[in-house]
């Protein structure tokens, strides 16, 4: 059976994401919107940089790093718990200390160049696969690496890179076999921007930036390779598939800060002599709400319970990631409604987690794509509706 009960340290360690949540990022959103209105996103690197030591202080590093390379080491029932608290507020903030899960396929030599100044927050990476013409289809990437002695020349463009500006070395995925396409042909590359690559923004209507990366004519030693050349898309399919349920967990926590903001207005805001909480059409907004909630709390928490024990929980991170991205945007879209004018104006949040929770239906899998991969899953037998229990 599933056993989600939390020991003392687990409740500790939550206890002190909320406080610090509350205490030291919330008071920040202000700021924050203020700085997109002129045109900078999120934090300012040195506000980032002091939050985070903060955190290193008290121990909060590496939330899912190892152990041995520094880290807490945490499972993903508690990494899931943490992303639902630091998902209460729009400022973007992470804890320092990671590197993507792929990174640790790198070889000592790479380790030592790129992991470990990752990890310690010296270097910045990011990951590349996304194309104009090849987004939720990844196996139709057209970014080619052909082979010239031992190097290897990269020509192509990667679209909605997350951390594509400020990154200054890649993990660009290209083909390097047409014959063999995705089995066997696509290999990951690790790219320091020195070797020539672009970067520019994308301006979205939220917090993320993404940016179109252009390489052109980029050389890279055969030394390069991550992992074993033609083995890529392996690569990219486990970084995809990381930890989707981090996602839905994030907008869970933005949701149940939402409905408590609709409950202290429905109590405050007062019409035709009673306060609108006593109105049954805010009732019914309310009451749904909470019920979703704890289903996209369920469908998170049991997604990575699964991963902690090993089983095989693409399913059940799909389905969360569905659910969570569904009603997250139901769930603001009346917690706006309750708010009514005031709402939509900048002066409350609600409007920032508005544009931010319309991300999540898209952002690492849309929800077309969610709904194709549980419907083949259970229509191929792969799984069942009856779950991990029946």
């Amino acid at each position: 059976m599933v056993d989600l009960t939390l020991n003392d340290e687990e409740r500790e360690i939550r206890s002190w994401v909320r406080t610090f949540v509350t205490k030291e990022l919330v008071p920040l959103e202000q700021e924050v919107l203020v700085r997109e209105r002129r045109g900078e996103r999120g934090l300012r690197p040195e506000d980032l940089k002091a939050l985070r030591g903060t955190a290193k202080a008290s121990g909060f590093f590496g939330i899912q790093t190892p152990q041995d390379h520094g880290g807490m080491g945490l499972g993903a029932v508690m990494a899931a718990l943490i992303e639902v608290e630091l998902g209460r507020t729009f400022v973007q903030f992470t804890f320092g200390g990671d590197a993507d899960n792929i990174l640790y396929d790198a070889n000592e030599e790479q380790q030592q160049t790129y992991l470990l100044p990752t990890i310690s927050g010296e270097r910045k990476s990011c990951f590349a696969i996304t194309e104009p013409g090849a987004g939720s289809d990844a196996r139709a990437i057209r970014t080619s690496a052909r082979r010239e002695g031992d190097e290897w020349v990269i020509d192509g463009e990667k679209t909605f890179i997350t951390g594509g500006t400020e990154a200054d070395f890649v993990m660009v995925f290209a083909v390097t076999d047409k014959e063999r396409g995705a089995d066997g042909g696509v290999t990951c590359f690790l790219v320091d921007r020195e070797r020539g690559w672009t970067s520019q923004q994308i301006d979205t209507m939220g917090e993320w930036g993404p940016a179109a990366l252009v390489f052109k004519d980029v050389r890279v030693p055969h030394t390069a390779i991550l992992g074993e050349e033609g083995k890529g898309f392996d690569l990219a399919m486990r970084w995809i598939g990381r930890g989707r349920y981090l996602l839905p967990a994030r907008a869970l926590g933005a949701c149940e800060r939402l409905v408590e903001m609709a409950m202290e207005q429905a109590h405050n805001r007062v019409t035709f002599g009673q306060p609108i909480a006593e109105r049954q059409a805010i009732q019914w907004m309310i009451a749904d709400s909470a019920v979703e909630i704890e289903a996209l709390r369920w469908l998170v928490l049991a997604a990575a319970w699964q991963v902690d024990q090993g089983l095989d929980s693409r399913q059940a991170q799909s389905m969360a990631k569905l659910y969570g991205g569904l009603k997250a945007n139901e769930i603001v879209d009346r917690v706006l409604q309750i708010h009514g004018g005031m709402g939509y104006t900048r002066e409350l949040p609600i409007e920032r987690g508005y544009r931010e929770l319309r991300l999540l239906r898209i952002y690492e899998g849309t929800d077309e794509i969610q709904r194709r991969t549980i419907a083949r899953n259970l229509l191929k037998g792969h799984a069942s509706v009856r779950g991990h229990l029946g």
